[in-house]
């Protein structure tokens, strides 16, 4: 996609000269006489790149830049006929991403452009890669749920914000029943999509605020905030409901189901109680028969 220039000065010659130079070379222009009126745009456009003059009636160039660097993610090449007054130095370390003295060449303005539009690629490209890499972090690389590692943090966070709101905070622990069974039996291909599988109907049955985590093997873990353990028992029915009417129609699988444990958590307790509490209840669950609901409290 062309770059999209907004270019802001109170002199029409240069101002239309700017644009028609730029559009001659592909740009997306766009053109202000001041920056009250550029700041108006920029609320409805989306802008890669602002040109602009210092001195402008009104308020200035660097007054301008200062709120467009605060409001939008654009970057800023201001010029200025003034050369006393301000310093290369000054601009850039008040946010320019540079600064062209007047008079200066089109083609030159053309060159340190394309090298600020390079600089945003790379940015944007390295931001991009960190964002991944951070997503790989706290995933499980099988079923794109969060990992256990995550799981630690989040339950800190959650225990926190209980503490400060008093606020309800529930956990749902959960086993595939028959896991190894079916793993020797059929292989760890198919026991590998049955997990993927699991984790999309977990994901299903639960609320934006709320959060899946593969705790380990077979085992998934649930935080639902603001969620008392009745109102989990109901999301856990819902996800032992799904697994067994809409997951596994196939006669090799037939015989998986899901067993899961929900408790609350209890005011000053450490976590380890917390998930604890909740492994117990999937195990009770378990020595009941399997593929049910089984609620712990304190």
């Amino acid at each position: 996609m062309n770059a999209r220039i907004l270019i802001v000065d109170d002199d029409d010659a240069i101002r239309n000269a700017l644009a028609e130079y730029l559009t001659i070379l592909d740009f997306i222009t766009h053109k202000a006489e001041n920056a009250e009126k550029a700041l108006s745009l920029l609320k409805t456009e989306a802008v890669d790149v602002v040109i602009t003059d210092i001195v402008m009636k009104g308020m200035n160039g660097l007054e301008m830049m200062q709120v467009i660097k605060k409001n939008y993610d654009t970057d800023v090449i201001v010029i200025t006929g003034f050369t006393d007054e301000f310093s290369y130095e000054e601009v850039i370390t008040r946010g320019a991403s540079d600064f062209v003295f007047k008079p200066f060449r089109l083609d030159e303005l053309q060159i340190r452009l394309k090298r600020v539009l390079r600089e945003r690629a790379l940015i944007r490209e390295q931001n991009r890669l960190m964002e991944k890499f951070k997503e790989m972090a706290i995933t499980d690389g099988l079923t794109r749920l969060f990992n256990s590692r995550h799981f630690y943090n989040e339950l800190e966070i959650e225990i926190h914000r209980h503490s400060r709101y008093e606020r309800p905070l529930s956990m749902l622990l959960i086993d595939v029943d028959y896991f190894k069974a079916f793993n020797d039996t059929h292989g760890h291909l198919e026991g590998d999509a049955v997990l993927c599988r699991i984790a999309g109907v977990i994901r299903s049955c639960l609320r934006s605020m709320d959060t899946a985590y593969r705790y380990g093997g077979e085992e998934f873990t649930v935080l639902l905030p603001e969620t008392s353990c009745h109102a989990a028992v109901v999301v856990a029915e819902r996800i032992n409901y799904d697994v067994n009417t809409k997951l596994f129609n196939g006669d090799n699988q037939k015989t998986l189901s899901v067993s899961i444990g929900v408790t609350e958590f209890f005011p000053g307790e450490p976590g380890t109680e917390f998930i604890r509490r909740a492994d117990k209840a999937m195990y009770q669950a378990k020595q009941a028969g399997r593929n049910q609901v089984t609620l712990l409290l304190p």
